[in-house]
């Protein structure tokens, strides 16, 4: 039954199979048959070109002054004595006496034509074979003095085709004028020569068909075989149709285009399956950025209802208890208020906005910030490390943010009295570096590839006590990946952490150009 499917699928009108096997049958059989035309035709012509030599050797053996004697006597009425010919065995033979001589040349009619263009019929068997052609014709043959042989292929008047020769005696040598000066012609039927074309003809497409029964036969494994890699590729279709983007297509088959075009399929179903990943990926980010949003909300919001049932319930009347739940409401209120302005500040770093952008010396903006830091840091040892003449292409709110956020991270995690905090900027391989460095607890390694994802914290309730709802290192990563820069972290647990921003440099031949 598989091999039956397998026979009738190779079969089906549609089929490449079946395609480039007919078309390849039309081909051949074009040529063919333009062989055989061809074929026909030259072979038309050389049998007539060589019937016609034939011919003219056998009328050729003759002297002038035979064709002499011969118009002479059709003249008087009479039969000269003319020796008789026997062409087919190459001799002659005289009649003794006065019987009347005769030309006789077997399947033959031979006239005679004059230097006037006179027609006379000498010898004929067959009424048939006799033709004869206007007088201007003979007269310009005549007058041609090409010794190429003349030969014409015409119909007679009861439509048989003759095929006619002439023959040019005189004229040639002095010394023969004396004889017959004219045209000898002679023609036959060309039946036989048709006879023969038809047979060879018939025998050509015999062959041909035999030929072409046998190509098919050994085509059609050759065929099969050829377009294996393309089955190949058609049953790998199938199975990615049913769901499964991580197959790949045979790249080496040994067809350059086939393996081409295998190729291409990879890379696009490669492109195909990193986008759905992307998609699936992007689609769960979101549904936890949903989740983890509506809880950060949810808490604040219990905590403002669950103060104002009190205040219901007639705690207002006491200014203690009112004085407490408005200073908890006011708190939870702002921190309302910083998780709304960080989303929607993501929001809009996920829209990937155009900063306003110029270059600048980032050794002075980190000195303008210097008293900030400090204040920030409160009783914590604050250094800074920073190469002068430090230059780069950036928005100084944008980055001012990023240190900001930074250090303000980097206060949080360490003690009030003993922590060390130190800024460093430097020029490391073409790129501009900024380093915040901390004595903290550090971060342990399995945390390390979570720490920039939205709403991500390491101690939940620390966080919630800080105020933080895990953005703003995510809003951080989105700054500098909008400049064109990283951000990364090196951070060993007991020792501290260390979060660094890497800008690109600013080449040479821009510096001193705003960028906007």
């Amino acid at each position: 039954m598989k091999r039956l499917r397998r026979f009738t699928s190779f079969f089906e009108t549609n089929s490449l199979k079946v395609q480039l096997l007919a078309r390849t049958l039309l081909v051949m059989s074009a040529l063919l048959l333009l062989i055989g035309v061809f074929q026909y035709v030259f072979m038309q012509q050389f049998m007539y070109q060589n019937k016609a030599e034939t011919i003219r050797n056998q009328i050729s053996g003759l002297p002038p002054n035979v064709w002499l004697r011969a118009g002479e006597g059709q003249d008087r009425g009479s039969s000269p004595f003319l020796p008789r010919q026997d062409f087919s065995r190459g001799n002659r033979q005289e009649i003794p006496g006065g019987e009347a001589p005769r030309i006789f040349v077997p399947d033959l009619a031979i006239a005679i034509i004059d230097d006037k263009g006179n027609y006379k019929l000498v010898s004929s068997q067959d009424e048939n074979s006799a033709i004869q052609l206007k007088s201007e014709d003979y007269v310009e043959l005549l007058q041609k003095t090409s010794k190429k042989i003349d030969y014409r292929v015409v119909k007679n008047e009861k439509g048989v085709e003759q095929l006619v020769v002439f023959h040019k005696v005189g004229g040639e040598n002095p010394d023969r004028n004396r004889g017959f000066q004219g045209l000898i012609q002679a023609s036959t039927t060309t039946s036989q020569i048709k006879d023969v074309l038809l047979r060879q003809l018939l025998t050509f497409l015999f062959l041909s068909m035999l030929a072409m029964i046998m190509g098919l036969l050994g085509f059609l494994p050759v065929l099969r075989r050829t377009l294996v890699p393309l089955s190949n590729i058609v049953d790998t279709v199938k199975r990615i149709d049913a769901g499964s983007l991580n197959e790949r297509f045979p790249a080496h088959q040994g067809q350059v285009e086939i393996d081409r075009l295998a190729t291409s399929f990879n890379g696009m179903l490669e492109r195909l399956e990193i986008s759905f990943e992307a998609e699936k990926e992007a689609k769960e980010q979101m549904r936890r950025f949903a989740a983890d949003a509506s809880h950060e909300l949810r808490t604040p919001l219990t905590s403002i209802h669950g103060f104002l049932e009190v205040l219901l319930r007639g705690a207002y009347q006491q200014p203690e208890q009112l004085q407490k739940a408005l200073r908890s409401m006011h708190g939870e209120s702002i921190r309302i208020n910083k998780l709304v302005e960080d989303l929607l500040l993501l929001a809009r770093l996920d829209r990937k906005p155009t900063f306003q952008m110029s270059e600048g010396l980032l050794d002075e903006m980190l000195h303008d910030m210097e008293h900030q830091l400090r204040l920030l840091a409160g009783e914590r040892e604050v250094t800074f490390l920073l190469e002068p003449e430090t230059r780069s292409v950036y928005d100084a709110d944008k980055i001012k943010q990023v240190i900001l956020n930074l250090f303000h991270n980097a206060v949080q995690h360490t003690h009030p009295e003993t922590g060390r905090l130190r800024i460093v900027l430097s020029t490391v391989g073409g790129a501009v570096e900024i380093a915040v460095q901390d004595n903290g607890p550090g971060i342990a390694p399995e945390h390390l590839p979570h720490l920039f994802d939205r709403f991500y914290r390491i101690d939940t309730s620390r966080g919630r006590r800080s105020g933080g709802a895990g953005l703003g290192l995510s809003i951080t990563r989105s700054i500098v990946e909008l400049h064109g820069g990283t951000l990364y972290v090196e951070s060993v647990v007991g020792e501290g952490s260390t979060f660094i921003v890497r800008l690109p440099g600013l080449p040479p031949m821009l510096q001193g150009e705003e960028l906007r």
